[in-house]
């Protein structure tokens, strides 16, 4: 049996020099016994999966509403499309596989129902109350509010782990978490799951606008990046239909993508002289890129994609819907907090916060518990 300390060794010989390694983290908030047979990052990564915010995911908005198609992208789906990517880059630079995939599936426990316009609702909800932001919230989620351990609450995960989620794109500064300093990167793995969420949500979005009919091939022609990829696949595949190319251009976008990644951060942790994790944290500042040029032409199709699917009518109207029911949810149990759940009302009574409470609970529902519950509360169905 492969134990513990046998896959420790195995990341020791296997993995880079400034790779993140089990055996070296810093640790969790509370002393735990090791496992006998998972490395600590093989460990939070199962915590997350087991997670209550995890099964969640799967009702969630990604950019379509769960109840408008079944073949749409879900925070859930997306998510795994990260952890995959972020595995097969980790898998070919030498990093720890298991970090990355941790920090992937863990990135956006956080988010509100119905996407960023449900961020973006309770953002302006709670700008006087310590305000919201998804990455803030994703870390309370693992830091305090999964209750599934006898001895702390959260999840007890690693500080690599905790702090690849506090850092999430380069966003930490605003999160002021006083664990992790300000000043000093995270980790390698981190960086790639940043990346590695930009080529998930560019490809995914560009499949599900083109499914939806809200943005057309005609339209996708002018962006370079595409264009490209496409009439190499119509030249490769002459009798194939459009959807098995569009297939193969996306398959072809992430191929590229992720070969651009491997590349350009290979030669930056040369430049830079990154030898070990200590050189990534001090000087470890933009080593998982896209290269110049190609960060050109991922920038152009996400503008492309702003204003042609994520502003597209129909999603701006949906939006709205949603933004109607949590803002009318969170006015309701502001009024009248008893209708929340008895733990939640009782904890209200002890320690006040209603706000934040109110928030949380939003914040943790998928989006067809959100619109039955504003369905029950106010007998308006959306």
């Amino acid at each position: 049996m492969l134990s513990r300390n046998v896959l420790e060794k195995l990341e020791h010989s296997n993995l880079a020099s400034y790779a993140a390694k089990s055996v070296t983290s810093k640790g969790r908030v509370y002393e735990e016994a090791s496992c006998p047979f998972r490395p600590a990052f093989q460990r939070d990564r199962d915590r997350i999966i087991h997670s209550t915010a995890f099964r969640r995911l799967e009702y969630k908005t990604q950019v379509f509403v769960n109840h408008e198609g079944d073949y749409y992208r879900t925070r859930l789906t997306h998510s795994l499309e990260v952890a995959q990517i972020s595995r097969g880059i980790c898998r070919t630079l030498r990093l720890n596989e298991d970090l990355a995939e941790a920090i992937a599936l863990a990135h956006d426990l956080g988010h509100t129902p119905f996407g960023h316009r449900g961020e973006e609702v309770l953002e302006k909800l709670m700008e006087n109350y310590g305000g919201f932001e998804h990455n803030r919230q994703s870390y309370r989620v693992v830091t305090e509010l999964e209750r599934r351990y006898p001895d702390f609450q959260g999840l007890n995960l690693t500080y690599e782990v905790r702090e690849g989620m506090a850092k999430h794109s380069g966003e930490f500064e605003a999160l002021h978490v006083p664990e992790f300093p300000d000043k000093g990167y995270p980790t390698l793995e981190a960086q790639v799951v940043d990346v590695s969420d930009q080529i998930a949500y560019l490809n995914h979005d560009v499949d599900d606008g083109l499914e939806s009919k809200m943005i057309t091939l005609e339209q996708m022609r002018p962006i370079e990046l595409w264009q490209h990829a496409w009439e190499s696949m119509e030249k490769r595949h002459p009798q194939a239909s459009l959807k098995v190319i569009k297939y193969q251009t996306i398959r072809t976008l992430i191929h590229r993508l992720v070969s651009d990644i491997q590349q350009e951060t290979l030669t930056r942790i040369a430049q830079a002289s990154i030898d070990t994790l200590d050189d990534v944290r001090a000087r470890g500042e933009a080593i998982v890129r896209f290269s110049v040029g190609l960060q050109k032409k991922t920038d152009e199709l996400l503008s492309f994609l702003y204003t042609n699917l994520y502003h597209h009518p129909h999603v701006e109207k949906m939006a709205k819907k949603a933004e109607e029911v949590i803002s009318d949810l969170f006015q309701h149990y502001l009024s009248h907090p008893e209708t929340l759940p008895e733990s939640l009302y009782k904890a209200i009574q002890d320690n006040g916060r209603k706000e934040r409470y109110i928030c949380d609970y939003i914040a943790g529902m998928t989006d067809r518990f959100a619109l039955d519950e504003h369905e029950k509360l106010t007998s308006n169905k959306f």
